[in-house]
């Protein structure tokens, strides 16, 4: 603008050719005459072009143009907001505002709508006016981006700081509707329970949740192939969506939940600096109202708030919450022993016996115990703390068929039988013992293999003591073997004591 400023004072002033303006300036003769024509249509002459600025200059010229070249204005704004729907494309929304010009057409002021071409032009112009974070074009209920503030907030009791609460925060995509949630640590329990919460908060499961790559919930940072925790995985199936961790060191490909981790830190943790907390929970109670005045402040450059456009845009797209509560889980590969179970932290649940020897999955929760073989449930069961304890369903026994016919209690007496007459009476009790026969199958082979590390005599000796104790279990026997008392006990009666030994004198002695 400043150049044609300069054309003009040439025209009017000097009176020169356009093109020898247009040489002396470093123009297109064209562009010259556009706006000499232009001022001259304005009625401008030099005296009243030097006395504005650019601006105003740019305004005068622009504005003399017939009213049949007039276009409307579109709202950018609103339409910027629309591209967040699924399926709206620029073409659709170029399309409508043609419609709408059409519309509002009168004879006193006849407009006519932008070319698809100026359209695009000038929405690209626009949206290089908003922040940096609202460059990224997102899709309606698509992406839910989580991650923790870096603030914390100190817990005192008596004066006293006892812990600290950490931050969780959580943004939509397209409307960056926040939720942030105090929690005591940053483990892959606060991550998940946090992030379960958010989504309970919004109402439904976007498609992608987007995290950070926090060793909590990512085994191996991968900028291709990132490798998520059997808990994360498990996480993402029960509400059928996607966890894919942003780029590490890459905050740029989660720009909403770094701006809304900063709104959070400047509108609702600098309000609580003076107060003091004494739990997690006084911490979540004082951050819910200031998180809703939040989400109701209005946009400073587009229409609404957080709140009514997650209402409009986001909350329609965002798929259904699952009917089942999330629970908090964990994995744990375990192989099924013969007697058709599997231990848990000293407790044993039942399997079907199909899948005895075979290495399975546990997913263990709170309350329920599940055995998975290659991903499909195989049995489940009420978790128990009873160490040493059976949870057995009677289906999951075998039944005596040629596949375990040799692991029948018949057989393990007759075995026990073999070695002496205490060692089956010993397997016997094993097997009475237990509700299930198949209990004690584990135990009778354990006593049994102890033959070949101490001999048959020195079992059958352990197990006429230990019957002689009143005790019948394995490792009770294996104790007394392993602390030779088998053999202290068999020589008990010392040869002196014999009446027959040559330093007694016999009864006749005294006669």
């Amino acid at each position: 603008m400043r150049k044609l400023k300069d054309a003009l004072r040439l025209k009017f002033e000097g009176g020169q050719s356009h093109q020898q303006i247009a040489s002396a300036l470093g123009l297109s003769k064209g562009v010259v005459t556009k706006y000499v024509g232009l001022a001259v249509a304005a009625g401008l002459d030099w005296a009243a072009i030097s006395a504005l600025d650019e601006a105003a200059l740019e305004r005068r010229l622009l504005a003399s143009s017939r009213a049949s070249q007039t276009y409307a204005q579109a709202d950018f704004g609103r339409l910027h907001q629309e591209l967040g729907r699924k399926g709206v494309t620029l073409m659709l929304l170029w399309e409508e505002y043609c419609a709408q010009v059409g519309d509002e057409h009168s004879a006193d002021l006849p407009l006519k709508p932008w070319r698809y071409s100026q359209f695009c032009e000038n929405y690209r112009q626009f949206a290089k006016r908003l922040k940096r974070s609202m460059r990224q074009v997102h899709r309606a209920g698509e992406k839910l981006f989580i991650d923790y503030a870096g603030p914390t907030v100190a817990l005192r009791v008596h004066g006293q700081e006892i812990g600290r609460a950490n931050i969780f925060v959580a943004a939509m995509g397209v409307s960056g509707y926040c939720f942030c949630l105090a929690t005591a640590a940053q483990t892959a329990r606060d991550w998940l329970g946090a992030t379960a919460r958010a989504l309970t908060f919004y109402g439904g499961v976007p498609q992608l949740i987007i995290p950070d790559n926090p060793r909590a919930l990512v085994t191996k940072a991968d900028r291709y192939e990132p490798l998520l925790t059997d808990s994360v995985q498990d996480f993402a199936r029960h509400y059928g969506c996607s966890v894919l961790p942003a780029r590490a060191y890459h905050p740029q490909d989660k720009p909403k939940v770094e701006l809304s981790v900063l709104l959070v830190e400047r509108w609702i943790l600098a309000r609580l600096r003076k107060h003091q907390f004494a739990s997690v929970e006084e911490v979540n109670d004082a951050i819910a109202p200031l998180l809703h005045w939040l989400n109701q402040r209005a946009f400073q450059k587009l229409p609404g708030s957080r709140a009514s456009v997650f209402a409009q845009i986001d909350a329609p797209a965002l798929m259904a919450l699952p009917v089942q509560p999330w629970e908090w889980a964990v994995f744990k590969t375990v192989r099924v022993h013969i007697d058709s179970h599997v231990e848990f932290e000293g407790h044993r649940y039942s399997v079907p016996n199909a899948l005895v020897g075979l290495a399975l999955e546990l997913r263990v929760t709170a309350h329920a115990v599940e055995v998975l073989h290659r991903g499909n449930r195989v049995a489940s069961h009420m978790r128990c703390v009873h160490k040493g304890g059976f949870t057995t369903v009677t289906e999951h026994l075998p039944e005596r068929h040629q596949h375990q016919a040799q692991w029948t209690p018949e057989r393990l007496v007759a075995w026990g039988a073999r070695i002496g007459v205490a060692c089956a009476a010993t397997v016997q009790k094993m097997l009475q013992r237990q509700p299930h026969p198949e209990h004690a199958y584990r135990a009778c082979l354990g006593l049994l293999s102890l033959s070949k590390r101490y001999g048959d005599a020195r079992l059958e000796a352990a197990c006429t003591m230990a019957l002689g104790l009143g005790t019948s279990k394995y490792t009770h026997i294996r104790d007394i073997l392993l602390n030779r008392r088998d053999l202290l006990q068999a020589s008990t009666t010392p040869e002196w004591t014999s009446p027959t030994h040559a330093h007694v004198r016999g009864a006749n002695y005294y006669q």
